[in-house]
């Protein structure tokens, strides 16, 4: 098994880890906003961790972009664009949006304003995720959106 292989082993797996923290924020922001409940420190960390977890998913995934050369594949192929530019702008895109909404989190002192930022910024950019991987289903007819056909 190559460096190639075990790179897309790794961002094929890192992605649960990623999903699953950012569905873990949203939830845990919106009980925040909705609940007006207090800020802890234990939101801020999950928040991080889901910061954290996107930027290394975006590492990974932009080493395979590189090393496989996915920036020369032909466009007009559906496929191939998607690989090209659709994939790679909407994760950046989403990442993005769980980076500006981490950082526009920590300007506001109330607890309320501060889970409302985080829950429409982090449900923003999942919706693109989930956007993204759907676009993928139409694009390669072989992958289904989440394993369901």
């Amino acid at each position: 098994m190559g460096f190639s292989e075990i790179l897309k082993s790794a961002h094929s797996g890192w992605r649960y880890l990623v999903l699953v923290l950012l569905l873990l924020a949203i939830a845990n922001a919106f009980s925040g906003w909705l609940g007006k409940k207090p800020y802890t420190e234990g939101n801020r960390k999950l928040n991080v961790f889901t910061l954290i977890s996107a930027h290394i998913q975006l590492v990974l995934g932009l080493a395979l972009y590189f090393m496989n050369n996915w920036y020369k594949v032909d466009s007009s192929i559906p496929m191939g664009r998607y690989w090209k530019m659709e994939h790679i702008s909407m994760m950046i895109f989403a990442i993005i949006l769980i980076t500006v909404g981490n950082a526009r989190s920590k300007r506001f002192d109330s607890a309320v304003a501060k889970h409302k930022t985080i829950a429409i910024y982090f449900t923003l950019a999942l919706l693109v995720i989930v956007a993204a991987i759907y676009t993928m289903t139409k694009a390669d007819p072989s992958r289904s959106l989440f394993g369901i056909s």
